[in-house]
């Protein structure tokens, strides 16, 4: 590893190596409430809006209460759609009130509620999390993938988890395109914010 790398890995994650569910005020744990909240993030985040309004959408929910499937199944629809649309999450506000329902109720019938279900016992079983996450409503292949690069500090037997997208980025900073060569480059090892930092590149964060 170069020292050229290692200053563009350092100045990658000052500039965008804040994660997503931090920023939403996620504190990820392998608990089942905060790999909810990232669940309900991926899904506000998999529809044709900016992810600060998302990040927003998923504060106002959480700072209704609804932080387990079952408490937003206690939830009104309305209620849901207010929410919503404090985060200025007008554009699909009703069909994501129905979908957050829907949702809370596969986590329930097919997981128990609780997400660590299909925590994965090895990288090689990174597909079949992503297939399972798919069945989510509304995430599909891409949000899974969103939820896989965030959760994979907290469930490092998936780490690094930095898929096509993120490694060509990486290629056109000048950084390996190896998973685990980037990975060696993190100060602390944690990939997440990793991801974090070549996605907000991906979408024009400047300064790099």
């Amino acid at each position: 590893m170069s020292r050229r790398e290692r200053e563009t890995m350092r100045r990658l994650l000052d500039a965008g190596g804040t994660t997503y569910a931090e920023e939403a005020g996620i504190r990820l744990r392998d608990k089942p409430s905060p790999l909810y909240r990232l669940l309900v993030l991926t899904m506000l985040s998999s529809t044709r809006i900016t992810t600060d309004i998302a990040v927003a959408a998923s504060r106002e929910l959480s700072k209704a209460g609804w932080r387990t499937p079952q408490r937003l199944l206690d939830s009104t629809w309305q209620q849901r759609v207010d929410a919503l649309g404090r985060g200025h999450y007008r554009r699909y506000d009703e069909s994501t009130a129905t979908k957050l329902e829907e949702q809370a109720h596969w986590l329930l019938e097919n997981h128990r509620g609780d997400l660590r279900n299909l925590r994965p016992a090895s990288r090689d079983d990174a597909d079949a999390l992503i297939d399972a996450l798919a069945d989510s409503p509304r995430i599909g292949p891409v949000g899974a993938r969103i939820f896989c690069r965030e959760v994979q500090d907290v469930w490092p037997e998936l780490s690094p988890f930095l898929d096509d997208p993120l490694l060509e980025q990486a290629r056109d900073l000048a950084l390996p395109d190896d998973p685990d060569e980037l990975a060696e480059l993190v100060p602390d090892g944690r990939c997440a914010p990793l991801a974090a930092a070549l996605t907000r590149v991906r979408h024009g964060l400047p300064g790099l």
